[in-house]
């Protein structure tokens, strides 16, 4: 196996531990890393209940700089976007319930992790189309 820089191998962690947090809280795995083919990617597609749930999950050893929620720029919260109208397409344009949540995740050394859910995290940016 290659080596992978510490930055990615932390967000591995991160997504491992957020979807066995999901999971415990009643939420399905759908998918994980799903890229869009016109861009736009989405760490963990998943369902809660009725609703269809993209998940941005951002890791982080300290929270010196501010929550890992803070990370989620606009840019960034467009790429989640163009990603979830992919996954939309994909699945014929149903009229479905759907939103935008992220999970904290924070590996401070000697502590252990910290995983918080932030549902309706942001919404998708009008006007779209898919």
């Amino acid at each position: 196996m290659p080596f992978k820089p510490a930055h990615l191998r932390l967000g591995d962690r991160g997504e491992k531990l957020a979807a066995r947090h999901l999971r415990r809280h009643g939420f399905k795995i759908l998918y994980r890393h799903f890229r869009g083919r016109q861009g736009g990617e989405i760490d963990l597609v998943c369902r809660d209940r009725d609703t269809l749930v993209f998940v941005e999950v951002k890791t982080r050893t300290r929270e010196d700089f501010g929550r890992p929620l803070e990370a989620v720029h606009a840019s960034q919260q467009r790429r989640i976007s163009l990603g979830a109208l992919a996954w939309l397409r994909l699945l014929g344009n149903p009229d479905i319930l759907f939103r935008f949540d992220v999970v904290e995740v924070v590996l401070a050394a000697g502590a252990p992790p910290r995983i918080e859910l932030i549902r309706n995290a942001f919404q998708l940016p009008e006007p779209y189309i898919y």
